[in-house]
């Protein structure tokens, strides 16, 4: 004799070696022996043999059509066995009852198991609910199915409009569009960039490294709200003073600049002078609340995000022949070049030069202030400050030998490109700690710890 039974949630045969009243040994269709309890024992059969009766019966379970066995059967619990009597008219085969008990197994949607063989029909709301569940789970493969295909063949599905960068940088995998695109990276052996410069949504790596930039730190984009135009002051008193800047060639926003006056009954008067956008608008106002959200301006090799909007940067910039809003401090210096007064006023300047490194660097360096070097604009007033700055060095306890290091600066050319997409790369070698370097860095340094320290003393956060 054999037996159909139940172990770790998948149907099994054996033959059965001992029966005793509770128990049976039984050796399975492997040869393994093992002790099953009476009520574990879902079929008793002579015919087929134990090797045959599941195969016969997967085969005949796949004719039976679910949907007319849950019209078939009652609203009541019942038992495999006694459907299939039901369903086939006569006593059932072990066949014709293993193929009904495992096509009830296998539709869980239209039958609810309730214990060993037993069943009773899903209700017809629940298992509209679910079918409906399921055509949807059906149409959702489908369509991830077909979005990755997409993928995979160069074309980015129209569904993926407006969801790059969420897919790119923070993925939510219950999309399908998501999925579908971590399908399409396994299939295509790309990661996430790859691929979608393989579908032509990135312009190159450049874009997707911006793009994440972008989305982490301005995830509502770099455009500026609505805002009055500021108005520069024209009522400040204007400053008897030839103001310079000194800035690389890639600098468009000017904000600092010198200038150096000479004293009656000697001595010289240098000025610190730093643009001042915010005397353009009030305190409340909607630039106002730009520059509190930006707090500065985002700089990168080729581009740059700025802290204002264009018009209050072209409007307060410290660019030569115009006369500028700025506050300066100022800095009166004896002949040996001691400090005698200082004094901050907020002003207008007037700039006279806007001077480069690349162009100052060749005549204005440490060969230069040795040997003197040629004569060039405004030689007598860098020469000064590099002096002051150098004395200014000595006072903070620095090193007065130059420490001199080398720098690397980046640059973009977007007219140009390479097999990576627009913009190629250029690195060029500049070094740091150079007497302009100097220059710039010793007055910037009086300028903030002298402001710095007026604040502190006034008990203002700053």
């Amino acid at each position: 004799m054999y037996v159909l039974f139940e172990e770790s949630g998948a149907f099994k045969c054996g033959t059965v070696l001992v029966d005793n009243d509770a128990t049976l040994q039984v050796e399975n269709t492997h040869g393994k022996r093992i002790k099953l309890k009476r009520n574990h024992i879902l079929l008793n059969f002579d015919s087929p043999t134990a090797a045959d009766l599941l195969t016969r019966a997967e085969t005949e379970a796949e004719a039976l059509e679910v949907d007319f066995l849950w019209e078939a059967c009652g609203d009541e619990e019942f038992a495999f066995e006694d459907f299939a009597q039901e369903y086939f008219g006569h006593p059932p085969g072990a066949v014709e009852a293993a193929a009904v008990l495992l096509r009830l197994h296998s539709s869980p949607i239209h039958f609810h198991r309730k214990g060993r063989g037993r069943f009773r029909k899903a209700p017809a709301d629940i298992l509209q609910a679910a079918l409906a569940g399921l055509e949807k789970k059906r149409q959702q493969s489908l369509a991830i199915e077909r979005m990755r295909d997409s993928l995979l063949a160069g074309e980015l599905p129209p569904e993926f409009d407006g969801m790059l960068a969420q897919l790119l940088y923070q993925p939510d995998r219950n999309r399908l569009e998501a999925k579908a695109f971590e399908a399409a990276c396994i299939d295509s052996g790309m990661n996430a960039a790859k691929l979608m410069l393989h579908c032509k949504a990135l312009g190159s790596s450049y874009d997707f490294h911006y793009g994440r930039f972008l989305f982490d730190h301005f995830p509502d984009g770099t455009d500026f709200p609505a805002f009055p135009p500021p108005i520069a002051p024209d009522d400040l008193p204007l400053a008897a003073v030839r103001a310079f800047s000194i800035d690389d060639a890639s600098t468009t926003e000017i904000d600092d600049a010198f200038s150096v006056t000479a004293r009656d009954g000697g001595g010289w008067r240098v000025g610190i002078h730093i643009a001042a956008p915010g005397l353009g608008f009030e305190r409340g106002s909607a630039l106002d609340a730009i520059a509190r959200q930006r707090l500065s301006t985002v700089y990168m090799p080729g581009n740059k995000i700025t802290m204002l909007p264009d018009a209050a940067v072209e409007a307060f910039t410290l660019q030569a022949g115009r006369t500028c809003p700025a506050i300066s401090l100022y800095l009166d210096l004896n002949p040996d070049l001691s400090v005698a007064a200082q004094e901050t006023c907020i002003e207008r300047i007037p700039v006279e030069a806007n001077l480069r490194h690349h162009d100052l660097e060749p005549v204005f360096n440490d060969d230069t202030l040795l040997h003197g070097g040629p004569d060039f604009p405004w030689k007598k007033e860098l020469v000064l400050l590099w002096e002051l700055a150098t004395i200014m060095e000595a006072g903070r306890g620095k090193p007065a030998t130059n420490q001199v290091q080398t720098d690397y600066s980046f640059a973009v050319d977007w007219d140009r490109a390479d097999a990576d997409g627009p913009g190629v790369v250029s690195i060029g070698q500049r070094l740091r700690g150079s007497p302009l370097d100097k220059l710039v860095a010793e007055l910037m340094i009086a300028a903030n710890s002298t402001w710095g320290k007026r604040l502190d003393e006034a008990g203002v956060p700053g």
